[in-house]
């Protein structure tokens, strides 16, 4: 069993994308994989199914492998546009695409999120739209790392202005070549500016392992789904600046880590597990091609 600490902090946190590089499955399998994922005695980590929405007609044959105790939970991935009128018209054209495949599956299909890329030349103006557009579907924002701050500042006013809380920010943490890797920096910003802000936020890529380490495929360090949902807890919780939050993204050291029923540790700075629960409402999850690999490496280390 996994420590309860360990538990709050992975609970729900990996979006399963297995038609995503580097495992590039077709529709099919990775359905299937789905479909066995909700019924493990891991289903606790597992998100939802990372959906394009140009998928969605195709998926339909899939659905009949899930029901209403184990359904199909989508996190709804948009198309990228180039500018706001683009991204006015694909968006219409992804909420028509959600509430239909959702009228047609009923029950069985769940649509928890929309991940979509923001085109550069969105203001205030566009997010009010897109707000009118989506109703209270949640959402998560992408933009290149160099621009998550003002991202984030700018979904902060969104917020501000229309009380509205579905709108979160999605950060791209790697991928399957070293040039896709931000900086710890730019990933620290990101969090330290979510945390101030209040605003969700989730990643995408590269994390499929535990801790940080140099991997062969990519020729780069890849970050850890522990260092970065772990430094998103205790940032939030201890109010760390960015520079403290890029030593716990930087950390190679397995034995870093510690998880118990009571709490999790890093390097003496402590969160309890009831605030894990609370801090993970901002820090929600993880894309991944692989929900096996991340849930072996955890074994491997004797976390699970």
């Amino acid at each position: 069993m996994a420590a309860a600490s360990l538990h709050a902090l992975l609970a729900r946190s990996i979006d399963y994308a297995g038609m995503f590089p580097p495992c590039s499955l077709a529709l099919g399998p990775a359905l299937k994989n789905q479909a066995q994922y909700v019924r493990s005695p891991d289903s606790w980590v597992l998100s939802a199914f990372v959906l394009p929405i140009a998928k969605f007609d195709a998926a339909s044959a899939g659905v009949s492998q899930f029901d209403r105790q184990y359904p199909l939970r989508i996190s709804a991935l948009g198309p990228k546009t180039e500018n706001a009128n683009d991204f006015r018209s694909a968006l219409k054209m992804t909420m028509e695409t959600i509430r239909s495949f959702a009228t047609r599956h009923g029950d069985i299909v769940f649509i928890s999120q929309l991940e979509m890329p923001l085109p550069a030349e969105i203001n205030a103006d566009s997010l009010a739209e897109a707000q009118s557009i989506i109703g209270e579907l949640d959402a998560f924002w992408e933009t290149p790392a160099d621009q998550a701050a003002q991202t984030i500042a700018s979904l902060a006013e969104h917020h501000a202005n229309t009380l509205a809380r579905t709108f979160g920010y999605k950060l791209r943490t790697g991928g399957v070549t070293a040039d896709a890797f931000p900086h710890s920096q730019q990933i620290a910003r990101a969090l330290v500016e979510s945390e101030k802000h209040e605003i969700p936020i989730k990643f995408t890529a590269g994390l499929h392992h535990p801790v940080r380490q140099f991997r062969d495929e990519v020729k780069a360090k890849m970050y850890g789904f522990l260092n970065v949902l772990g430094a998103g807890v205790l940032a939030a919780e201890h109010r760390w600046d960015e520079k403290q939050t890029v030593a716990m993204l930087d950390d190679e050291d397995t034995t870093s880590f510690s998880f118990d029923d009571d709490g999790f540790a890093w390097h003496g700075w402590k969160i309890d597990t009831k605030r894990i629960q609370e801090r993970r409402k901002l820090v929600t999850s993880f894309g991944s091609c692989s929900f096996d690999e991340p849930r072996e490496d955890l074994r491997a280390l004797g976390f699970l």
